[in-house]
């Protein structure tokens, strides 16, 4: 946790992913966090029991928060929640389209009555146009985005093996709930913000949209292998296998030269630039094919260092646990320490130890005292 933050209050109905993510990014700001859960908890808690008994997913998305159970269905627990918002800096939420605002505690009418609360609003959808009410997971948008279209082998489509969608709505509520702090500390008022998971993976297939829109084709499936940049992708050597990527003319010199040991391909029409090399992938893939087929993996690696060309192996998860770069921490939680793999920024400035992972109503008396009906 850091202190840029300290001092604003966040209040989350938030659940499984999208939500948590831009939580948990607030509160290792410095931001306290309140987790507010419907009874019987958030459904993320229950995913699976790996984490020594918790949640993997619960574990690594919601340290730093308090919890506390209300049913906003109930008067005295709406009202509690609205003393909530009362302070609060910033509501996020993600449950159904339309859930809240039934219970009086839509987005619009929260800012009507508190000028300085900045909402955000995660959906599958947005909060316009036809698909607006339909309810969304990960995998649906990965699906419906097109996402998954270019995702996979050339024979079938295939998942992005991560919650891609939900982590793109979280980091893009992140930053623009940090953007609409900056902002309300220029005006003093708060403002509305909506997120969707479709048109954060709709951004990124800006690229692919591009090639639809204006050369009339999308990119095909090309396992792994870029689809547009060529040589860069997965080839076997001997005892392994690496994943190369030529990013321009000069590297493509240098890896026909000193890698595969035939200058004669640096300048040969076929292969001397980008475009070239895509329209002849099969050929050029096979000459490389016979040069890495013939060498170790480590024979190859060595090539490519000395040429200073960009190459990877192809780990599986047990790889990257013993990564020797791999960054982690330890984080408490209420079933015992969790080791997780680090947050991705590095700051200068030392952050103070991982604060821990709520049991579910385990904030509930203070939270209910500190909030009480007169106080404050």
């Amino acid at each position: 946790m850091r202190a840029a933050l300290k001092g604003i209050l966040v209040v989350s109905l938030g659940q499984a992913v999208a939500a948590p993510y831009a939580t948990m990014r607030l509160a290792d700001g410095g931001a306290r966090v309140i987790k507010v859960e419907r009874p019987g908890g958030d459904f993320g808690r229950y995913y699976d029991t790996v984490a020594n008994g918790e949640c993997s997913f619960f574990v690594w998305l919601n340290r730093g928060a308090e919890s506390i159970e209300l049913d906003l269905g109930q008067r005295d627990d709406a009202a509690l929640m609205r003393r909530l918002l009362s302070r609060a800096d910033v509501f996020i939420q993600n449950l159904a389209p339309g859930a809240l605002a039934r219970l009086g505690f839509g987005s619009a009418e929260l800012r009507a009555e508190f000028p300085q609360l900045i909402t955000c609003d995660i959906s599958g959808y947005g909060a316009a146009g036809p698909y607006q009410h339909m309810k969304a997971y990960d995998l649906l948008i990965q699906a419906e985005s097109g996402v998954a279209s270019l995702t996979g082998s050339p024979e079938a489509p295939g998942r992005i093996g991560v919650s891609a969608c939900d982590l793109t709505a979280g980091m893009n509520a992140h930053a623009a709930i940090l953007e609409a702090l900056i902002a309300r500390g220029r005006t003093g008022r708060g403002q509305g913000i909506h997120v969707s998971l479709f048109d954060g993976m709709a951004d990124w297939m800006n690229t692919p949209l591009m090639h639809q829109r204006y050369a009339g084709k999308a990119p095909v499936r090309t396992g792994l292998a870029h689809p547009q940049v060529v040589p860069y992708g997965l080839f076997a050597t001997r005892d392994g296998e690496v994943v190369i990527a030529i990013q321009n003319n000069r590297e493509w010199v240098r890896f026909a030269t000193r890698v595969l040991g035939q200058p004669a391909l640096a300048d040969h029409p076929d292969y001397a630039t980008n475009e070239a090399r895509a329209h002849h992938r099969e050929a050029l893939n096979r000459i490389i094919g016979d040069c890495f087929g013939a060498l170790s993996r480590e024979a190859v690696s060595e090539r490519l260092v000395r040429a200073d060309i960009a190459f990877g192996r192809l780990n599986d998860v047990a790889d990257l646990l013993a990564h020797p770069q791999l960054r982690e921490f330890v984080q408490p939680t209420p079933s015992g320490d969790v080791i997780l793999a680090a947050p991705a920024a590095q700051f200068t400035d030392p952050a103070d130890p991982p604060r821990p992972i709520p049991a579910l109503g385990e904030h509930a008396a203070a939270i209910r005292a500190e909030f009480a009906a007169g106080t404050g």
